[in-house]
Order: C-alpha cells, then structure tokens, then sequence
C-alpha cells in the first residue's frame, strides 16, 4: 500500500462551546476519489471546513503530503495544495468567467490551463465574458471547480457539487470527475446523492453524528443498501 496523501486521525472541532466533530478517522491515497456520506447536520462539511483550516477550533491530526497541518494557517494549507469548493461557490459575483478563473494563484505545477479548463467545461468557454450574475447555478459550480483546478492543488475537497441542480448538469459535473480521476486527481466528495457517487467514488464513508461509523469500498455499494437507507434516511 502506498502512503496516504491525506490523513486524518482523532479529529475534534467545535462551533463555539457546540463540539460537532467527535473524532473522525478518514484518509485518501493519492489519485483516489472517496465520498462522505450522510445526512444534513451530521458534520459532512464541518469535516471539510476543519481540514482545510478554516474551521480553527479543533483538536487531533491532520497529515497532508507528509506534513502536520494543525498549526498552519489556512492560506498555507491552501499552499500546500488543499483546494475546497464550498457548497456556496463563492463566485465573485461582478468579474466574468475568465477573471473568476484568473483570480486565484497557482500553489504548484501541474494545473490545467485555461484552453484545458474550457475543454472540459465547454459551458465556460460559451460564457467566459459573462459576469457571475449571469450564470446558473450549474455554470457556477462549474466555475467553482474549475477555478481550483487551475492552481495545481493536490487534492480538492468538494462539497455537495449536485445539490439544487438539474439532472443533465449533475451528469455532466459526474463525467468532469471521471475525467479528473483519470487524470491521478485525489477528490474528497462529500454528497447526500450515494447513486451519483457510486459511478465515481472508490471508497465510501458514512457519517452520523459527528463521526464516522462506517467505510466500504465501491463494490460493497449494494450489500450495505439497508444501512444506507437507515442512516440517510432514505
């Protein structure tokens, strides 16, 4: 087995005096795709938000590339190739699609450039004159994503990418991270949808109340269908 990219051990944090994360174990090796299951309110993107260090009150260990992340500040995580796309998007609402795409620097070699980006968002290229206003909410959590791309980052933290979007747009943005896996990129996926997972995750892990309870690979999928739909609900 190779040395994971990310690790993640005996993590706490806490909202104020609210301790939402009871020690959550995951970790990813490197090219590989893993999504966090479970549902809302049980510390999906809490997790996401106290890897990356914008979560600052939090306790346990946090190993990305070989190196102790729980004293770096959270433009160095960023650095070391931690790349997040919020739920949010984030998209700077008065610049077009290409100085969206320009804004943020590159942190390492080995981005997409952006011909390479447009290629594999051609929505883009259509739009790349177009202020963020103008975009739907599939453009823009396309622009999201593609604007971590081009920085290089190591390995892209990604959350809920399907929520609130139509049908030929989740199909799209699940064909954009087949491409991405094919290319050696380490996703964390967090998503409620477990179907479009299960075409692009390699592993999964279950969340319940601030802690995981349960890993499969992809191939477990339909043995732990009643778990599934008695932990999500659904």
């Amino acid at each position: 087995m190779t040395k994971p990219l990310l690790t993640v051990a005996g993590l706490q944090a806490w909202y104020g005096e609210s301790h939402v994360l009871h020690g959550v174990d995951l970790h990813v090796n490197e090219g590989e795709m893993i999504c966090i299951l479970g549902r809302n309110g049980m510390g999906k993107t809490t997790t996401l938000r106290t890897i990356m260090g914008i979560l600052r009150k939090r306790t346990g260990q946090i190993i990305f590339d070989g190196r102790d992340m729980m004293g770096v500040p959270l433009h160095r995580t960023a650095q070391a190739g931690l790349g997040f796309v919020p739920e949010e998007r984030g998209i700077f609402a008065t610049l077009t699609v290409q100085e969206n795409l320009l804004l943020p620097p590159v942190v390492a070699p080995g981005g997409m450039s952006i011909d390479e980006i447009y290629t594999l968002f051609p929505n883009l290229a259509e739009r790349r004159s177009s202020p963020g206003t103008k975009l739907s909410g599939g453009e823009q959590q396309m622009l999201a994503m593609a604007r971590i791309l081009r920085t290089g980052a190591k390995c892209l933290l990604l959350d809920e990418p399907t929520e609130g979007l139509a049908p030929v747009i989740i199909q799209r943005i699940g064909e954009v991270l087949v491409t991405l896996k094919e290319r050696g990129m380490t996703v964390i996926l967090v998503e409620q949808n477990f179907r479009f997972a299960s075409r692009v995750a390699d592993r999964f892990y279950v969340m319940d109340h601030g802690k995981m309870v349960s890993e499969f690979p992809v191939q477990e999928l339909p043995a732990r269908m009643d778990m599934l739909n008695q932990v999500l609900g659904v």
